[in-house]
């Protein structure tokens, strides 16, 4: 029983009573689960709560006031008309996408840094952002999704290969336009995207600065081996690199199996055209900010540089020694070149340093405007001296050598104690052959085509695993919790499925579907399980037999995640800009965070600089720019996960500083002031402004005991506000940052410019507001802070 994941689906249908419809067969699973612990389900929400409910759960923002009355008003003529519209409504808006991509990143991932001792910039991993939101929006088969983000540069060159075919290429004229091809990017747009899918293999933390490059390879292949396994077969395989599974049924054998899989996989950023479906706005103005940090940072560099040489030719002058640039006289002994970072004096050559980190940081960020893919390449193996090239171009230069790569157990997952040899394949414990002939779990040793073929076997529909997987988040993100609980891990100590039937009914109905996600929302949040009310029927009996809620006798309540809301506070503000796509923007945030310094090998990063536009900066946050060296402190106090370990569900903790971040943050402030702004220009007597204040805020009419309440609360703020005093932030254009220079071992200072601040289009502060403005922002922050706004019933 322990093992049920692994089992094939089991055909419950035949469970079903002849007069049970499809569209309520999970109600007959739950319901029976619900009668024999001789528990009551609850009342249906009502209309404004289950219109709030299924808003945030599929779009992630709150409904308006005037939908919520759309909506009560239609309800009350034919309720499951209304709803069913609704949802059909919701899942067609690209706010849908928005929406359900983040899950999608949480589980994979998604940083636009590599995290580790030096955060690397990944200039273009915005792409396959942007490529799950259009997935979910256009409700991409699953297994095709899957396919695509394992082996989509295997299928494009597969494509490639077969359009040169049909035009008469062949041989060594194939061989070479198909190499042209993939070293310049001249795909077509569904290659393209292809190669943006497999931005899935590069998103863990990585960094190979100081690291061995067999170790470095040998983290990067374990990495992707675990998350391929968490993500898309809820199995955690890490344990398995030193030993056989202590409680699954995966042997060592079956690990290395998988990573032998990987073996041939490098990563690598590939040329691939920008497709046109992909936002190039902000490109101009991004691309002009860039290259402003480049040349101050190559001004101030050439200048050391000129200064150091000059000190050089004087020095090889006096001994009597031909002149060498810096580059060539690295590998001469001491008696024959110049000391180190000559005629500088330590704070020069600290900062000479720090230039050069800058230039090469600044660089690397020019790539985000150019149509490049973070993406993977297969081929046998890489000399050493490649290894580490991050583009396409730089290794196809070595390609003709291909040395051939053996896989081995590795004894305890030590590099150095290599074991029995092993070839690619996949989970034995799995009833479903890899291939038609030979050994059934093993999968093609050809070059190209591994990671395809291992895509085919996860993504089949008679892999109980991955059926089962996607599944059960579906339902866990709509319920709060899932069938099975541990959505990354159905292995024994993951625990059994609350519902394994419905669990086994609902996989086989979204096969049927065509493994389309849309059409299972569609059947779970149509159900009664889904719309029943918060308020639970008889709660000190279900205290006692179901204290978890295990068996969906009553919705769950849920607070709002980091994203939503921040996106929430965005929209009641009136400032949320909808616009799809592109380059990441970069909200402001806490200004003593932002411009900490933030250690990274051999120098400082850059600070942080929001968005100049306030359009841009009140984006949705799935669009900004995530960053693992530097976590936004308000979307980190509310659970926003780590990117660095796969989050299958969100915290929902709740911790003292939460409740002082959403009175006291600038980012709380600002988004009261800024409704409190626009509700002052439109509106006449306190009792209006507040009103409106509360329908904006809470989606409803404030009833005459709440406008007394804040009546009295707006007289108090306006007093208060009179003997207030307030200033206006400083920006600052530029900041000096202390180091240590490494060889001196002295300290030395150097200036760090901060050119969005010189054209920051700053939000509204509570200076810019009148007396009355001031205490209806008072009024906006305290409904802000309601349970009302801040949770879903």
């Amino acid at each position: 029983e322990d093992l049920w994941a692994f089992k094939q689906l089991t055909v419950v249908e035949n469970d079903l009573p002849r007069n049970v419809q499809q569209q309520d067969a999970i109600d007959f699973f739950v319901n029976k689960r619900l009668s024999k612990a001789n528990l009551m389900a609850s009342a249906k929400a009502s209309p404004p709560e289950l219109l709030r409910r299924i808003f945030f759960d599929l779009h992630g923002l709150p409904p308006t006031a005037k939908e919520i009355t759309s909506f009560v008003e239609a309800y009350a003529r034919n309720g499951e008309e209304a709803f069913e519209d609704v949802v059909d409504r919701l899942l067609a808006s690209p706010r849908y996408g928005e929406r359900w991509a983040r899950h999608w990143l949480d589980i994979t991932r998604y940083s636009d840094t590599a995290g580790m001792s030096n955060d690397y910039e990944r200039s273009n991993m915005w792409r396959y952002r942007d490529y799950v939101i259009r997935c979910f929006n256009n409700d991409k088969p699953y297994d095709e999704f899957i396919k695509e983000q394992l082996a989509g540069d295997e299928l494009a060159k597969a494509s490639v290969k077969k359009r040169l075919v049909k035009k008469g290429l062949e041989g060594k004229e194939l061989f070479n336009t198909l190499r042209k091809i993939e070293s310049e990017g001249g795909y077509t747009q569904k290659e393209a995207e292809l190669l943006i899918a497999t931005g899935f293999l590069r998103l863990g933390p990585w960094d190979n600065a100081m690291v061995d490059d067999d170790q470095a390879r040998q983290l990067y292949l374990d990495d992707v081996v675990n998350i391929t396994g968490q993500t898309f077969l809820s199995q955690t395989l890490r344990c398995c690199k030193c030993h056989d599974h202590k409680f699954d049924p995966i042997p060592t054998r079956d690990y290395y199996g998988m990573y032998a899989a990987f073996a041939t996989t490098f990563p690598v950023e590939r040329a691939a055209p920008f497709l046109n479906v992909e936002s190039r706005d902000r490109f101009e103005s991004e691309e002009k900010f860039v290259r402003k940090m480049l040349s101050f940072a190559r001004s101030e560099m050439n200048q050391l540089v000129e200064k150091q040489e000059a000190a050089a030719k004087t020095w090889y002058a006096e001994h009597d020694l031909p002149y060498k640039n810096e580059q060539k006289r690295k590998g001469d002994p001491d008696e024959k070149k110049p000391p180190r970072h000559v005629g500088l004096s330590h704070v020069e050559a600290g900062m000479l340093k720090v230039r050069r980190q800058d230039e090469w940081i600044w660089e690397r960020r020019l790539e985000r405007f150019q149509p490049l893919v973070q993406s993977v390449f297969s081929t046998r193996g890489m000399p050493k001296r490649s290894q580490n090239a991050r583009k396409l171009r730089a290794f196809t230069v070595f390609r003709d050598e291909e040395p051939q790569v053996d896989s081995f157990i590795l004894t305890g997952g030590s590099l150095e104690a290599p074991g029995a040899k092993v070839f690619p394949g996949v989970l034995s414990a799995v009833s479903l052959r890899a291939r038609k002939e030979g050994a059934p779990h093993l999968l093609t040793d050809d070059v190209s085509g591994r990671r395809a073929a291992l895509a085919d076997w996860i993504a089949n529909s008679r892999n109980p695993l991955t059926v089962r997987s996607i599944v059960n988040r579906i339902w866990q993100y709509h319920f709060g919790s899932g069938l099975a609980t541990n959505s990354n891990n159905f292995g024994a100590k993951g625990g059994k499925p609350t519902h394994p039937a419905l669990l086994d009914y609902l996989s086989r109905r979204f096969l049927e579907s065509g493994w389309s996600i849309k059409t299972l929302h569609r059947e779970i949040v149509l159900s009664d399980a889904y719309q029943r009310s918060v308020v639970p029927v008889g709660a000190e009996n279900l205290a006692v037999v179901d204290p978890e809620n295990m068996l969906l006798s009553h919705f769950r309540r849920r607070r709002l995640t980091a994203e939503e809301i921040r996106d929430s506070l965005l929209a009641v503000s009136g400032e949320l800009v909808h616009s799809d796509g592109g380059i990441p923007v970069f909200p402001e945030m806490n200004m003593e965070v932002a411009l900490q310094p933030r250690m990274i090998q051999f120098s400082l990063a850059p600070a942080y600089q929001p968005s100049e536009c306030r359009d841009d900066r009140s984006r949705r946050t799935i669009y900004t720019y995530h960053c693992r060296g530097l976590a936004d402190p308000f979307l980190e106090l509310f659970n926003q996960p780590n990117p660095n370990e796969s989050c299958e569900l969100r915290d929902d903790a709740s911790v003292t500083p939460q409740a002082l971040t959403l009175l006291n943050s600038q980012f709380m402030t600002g988004r009261a002031v800024a409704l409190a702004d626009q509700l002052m220009r439109k509106s006449a007597s306190t009792t209006e402004v507040i009103q409106k204040a509360f329908q904006q805020i809470l989606a409803r009419n404030a009833v005459d005991a709440e406008i007394s309440q804040l009546e009295t609360f707006f007289e108090a703020a306006v007093r208060s506000h009179g003997v207030a005093d307030f200033e206006h932030p400083v920006y600052p254009t530029e900041i000096t940052r202390s180091l240590v220079e490494e060889i001196s071992g002295l300290p030395f200072e150097y200036c760090e410019i901060l050119p969005k601040f010189s054209e920051y289009e700053a939000d509204r502060k509570v200076k810019d507001l009148s007396l009355e403005g001031r205490a209806l922002a008072d009024v906006c922050l305290l409904l802000m802070n309601t349970n009302e706004f801040l949770f879903v019933d």
